[in-house]
Protein backbone atom coordinates (compact mmCIF):
# COMPACT_ATOMS: atom_id res chain seq x y z
CA UNK A 1 0.00 0.00 0.00
CA UNK A 2 1.15 3.55 -0.69
CA UNK A 3 -0.19 6.54 1.24
CA UNK A 4 0.23 10.16 0.15
CA UNK A 5 -1.46 13.54 0.65
CA UNK A 6 -4.96 13.23 2.16
CA UNK A 7 -4.31 9.57 2.96
CA UNK A 8 -1.50 10.70 5.24
CA UNK A 9 -3.56 13.47 6.79
CA UNK A 10 -6.28 10.96 7.62
CA UNK A 11 -3.81 8.93 9.70
CA UNK A 12 -3.09 11.66 12.21
CA UNK A 13 -0.01 11.34 14.40
CA UNK A 14 1.37 7.79 14.38
CA UNK A 15 2.59 6.88 17.84
CA UNK A 16 2.98 3.11 17.49
CA UNK A 17 3.99 0.52 14.93
CA UNK A 18 1.03 0.52 12.52
CA UNK A 19 2.62 -1.04 9.45
CA UNK A 20 4.51 -4.20 8.57
CA UNK A 21 7.11 -2.79 6.17
CA UNK A 22 4.99 -3.25 3.06
CA UNK A 23 3.46 0.25 3.24
CA UNK A 24 5.18 3.27 1.71
CA UNK A 25 4.35 6.80 2.85
CA UNK A 26 5.46 9.74 0.67
CA UNK A 27 5.12 12.92 2.72
CA UNK A 28 6.50 16.38 2.10
CA UNK A 29 7.67 18.26 5.21
CA UNK A 30 4.18 19.42 6.28
CA UNK A 31 2.68 15.94 5.84
CA UNK A 32 5.62 14.45 7.75
CA UNK A 33 4.77 16.78 10.62
CA UNK A 34 1.13 15.67 10.47
CA UNK A 35 2.03 11.98 10.86
CA UNK A 36 5.09 12.26 13.12
CA UNK A 37 4.12 15.24 15.25
CA UNK A 38 7.36 17.01 14.36
CA UNK A 39 8.43 19.19 11.43
CA UNK A 40 11.56 17.63 9.91
CA UNK A 41 14.79 19.48 10.52
CA UNK A 42 16.38 21.56 7.79
CA UNK A 43 19.73 20.05 8.78
CA UNK A 44 20.23 17.00 6.56
CA UNK A 45 21.95 14.84 9.20
CA UNK A 46 19.15 15.48 11.68
CA UNK A 47 16.54 14.88 8.97
CA UNK A 48 18.11 11.50 8.16
CA UNK A 49 17.86 10.45 11.79
CA UNK A 50 14.26 11.68 12.07
CA UNK A 51 13.14 9.79 8.98
CA UNK A 52 14.94 6.60 10.00
CA UNK A 53 13.48 6.75 13.52
CA UNK A 54 9.95 7.38 12.24
CA UNK A 55 10.23 4.54 9.72
CA UNK A 56 11.45 2.20 12.45
CA UNK A 57 8.75 3.24 14.93
CA UNK A 58 5.86 3.15 12.44
CA UNK A 59 6.90 0.12 10.40
CA UNK A 60 6.43 2.09 7.16
CA UNK A 61 8.89 2.85 4.41
CA UNK A 62 9.21 6.64 4.39
CA UNK A 63 10.04 8.66 1.28
CA UNK A 64 10.33 12.22 2.59
CA UNK A 65 10.13 14.49 -0.46
CA UNK A 66 12.35 17.54 -0.53
CA UNK A 67 15.41 19.16 -2.09
CA UNK A 68 17.10 15.89 -1.19
CA UNK A 69 14.63 13.03 -0.85
CA UNK A 70 15.25 10.85 2.19
CA UNK A 71 14.11 7.23 2.00
CA UNK A 72 14.22 4.77 4.92
CA UNK A 73 12.65 1.54 6.07
CA UNK A 74 14.10 2.00 9.55
CA UNK A 75 17.13 -0.18 8.84
CA UNK A 76 18.32 1.23 5.51
CA UNK A 77 18.69 4.80 4.36
CA UNK A 78 19.05 6.26 0.86
CA UNK A 79 19.18 9.80 -0.49
CA UNK A 80 18.00 11.00 -3.88
CA UNK A 81 19.29 14.21 -5.41
CA UNK A 82 17.51 14.11 -8.76
CA UNK A 83 14.78 16.67 -9.31
CA UNK A 84 14.58 20.44 -9.33
CA UNK A 85 12.52 23.38 -7.98
CA UNK A 86 10.15 23.24 -10.96
CA UNK A 87 8.78 20.02 -9.50
CA UNK A 88 7.11 21.79 -6.59
CA UNK A 89 4.01 22.21 -8.76
CA UNK A 90 0.97 20.17 -7.76
CA UNK A 91 0.75 16.74 -9.34
CA UNK A 92 4.42 15.79 -9.52
CA UNK A 93 4.03 13.93 -6.22
CA UNK A 94 1.14 12.03 -7.79
CA UNK A 95 3.48 10.96 -10.59
CA UNK A 96 5.96 9.80 -7.94
CA UNK A 97 3.22 7.84 -6.17
CA UNK A 98 2.25 6.22 -9.45
CA UNK A 99 5.80 5.15 -10.21
CA UNK A 100 6.36 3.71 -6.72
CA UNK A 101 3.01 1.93 -6.55
CA UNK A 102 3.49 0.61 -10.10
CA UNK A 103 6.79 -0.95 -9.07
CA UNK A 104 5.21 -2.38 -5.93
CA UNK A 105 2.39 -3.90 -8.01
CA UNK A 106 5.07 -5.76 -9.96
CA UNK A 107 6.46 -7.31 -6.76
CA UNK A 108 9.26 -4.85 -5.98
CA UNK A 109 9.52 -4.41 -2.21
CA UNK A 110 8.51 -1.03 -0.82
CA UNK A 111 11.97 0.27 0.04
CA UNK A 112 13.45 -0.56 -3.37
CA UNK A 113 10.35 0.79 -5.12
CA UNK A 114 10.61 4.06 -3.17
CA UNK A 115 14.32 4.46 -3.96
CA UNK A 116 13.85 3.70 -7.66
CA UNK A 117 10.68 5.78 -7.88
CA UNK A 118 12.33 8.83 -6.34
CA UNK A 119 15.21 8.57 -8.80
CA UNK A 120 13.03 8.02 -11.88
CA UNK A 121 10.59 10.81 -10.96
CA UNK A 122 13.40 13.28 -10.28
CA UNK A 123 15.36 12.33 -13.40
CA UNK A 124 12.21 12.76 -15.51
CA UNK A 125 11.77 16.18 -13.93
CA UNK A 126 15.36 17.07 -14.72
CA UNK A 127 14.86 16.11 -18.39
CA UNK A 128 11.68 18.19 -18.51
CA UNK A 129 13.47 21.14 -16.91
CA UNK A 130 16.04 21.11 -19.71
CA UNK A 131 13.25 21.87 -22.19
CA UNK A 132 10.79 23.95 -20.16
CA UNK A 133 12.87 25.54 -17.43
CA UNK A 134 11.09 25.60 -14.10
CA UNK A 135 7.63 25.84 -15.69
CA UNK A 136 6.78 22.14 -15.50
CA UNK A 137 3.54 20.24 -15.45
CA UNK A 138 3.09 16.68 -14.21
CA UNK A 139 2.52 15.48 -17.78
CA UNK A 140 5.97 16.81 -18.69
CA UNK A 141 7.36 14.22 -16.27
CA UNK A 142 5.11 11.45 -17.59
CA UNK A 143 6.38 12.05 -21.11
CA UNK A 144 9.99 11.54 -19.97
CA UNK A 145 9.68 8.46 -17.75
CA UNK A 146 10.27 6.03 -20.66
CA UNK A 147 13.50 7.83 -21.59
CA UNK A 148 14.74 7.61 -17.99
CA UNK A 149 13.87 3.91 -17.75
CA UNK A 150 15.41 3.09 -21.12
CA UNK A 151 18.59 4.95 -20.23
CA UNK A 152 18.81 3.13 -16.89
CA UNK A 153 18.34 -0.20 -18.68
CA UNK A 154 21.13 0.65 -21.12
CA UNK A 155 23.49 1.47 -18.26
CA UNK A 156 22.58 -1.78 -16.49
CA UNK A 157 23.25 -3.83 -19.66
CA UNK A 158 26.65 -2.14 -20.09
CA UNK A 159 27.59 -2.82 -16.47
CA UNK A 160 26.51 -6.47 -16.69
CA UNK A 161 28.74 -6.97 -19.78
CA UNK A 162 31.71 -5.51 -17.89
CA UNK A 163 31.29 -7.80 -14.89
Amino acid sequence: MLLDADGLKALGVIRKKMFDGSTVVTPHAGEFQAISGKLPSRDLKARLNEVRAFASNSGAVVLLKGHTDVISDGAHLKLNNTGNPGMTVGGTGDVLSGIVSGLMAQGVDGFKAAVAGAFVNGAAGDLAQEQYGYHLTPTDLLDRIPAVLNDAMCHKAILEKRL
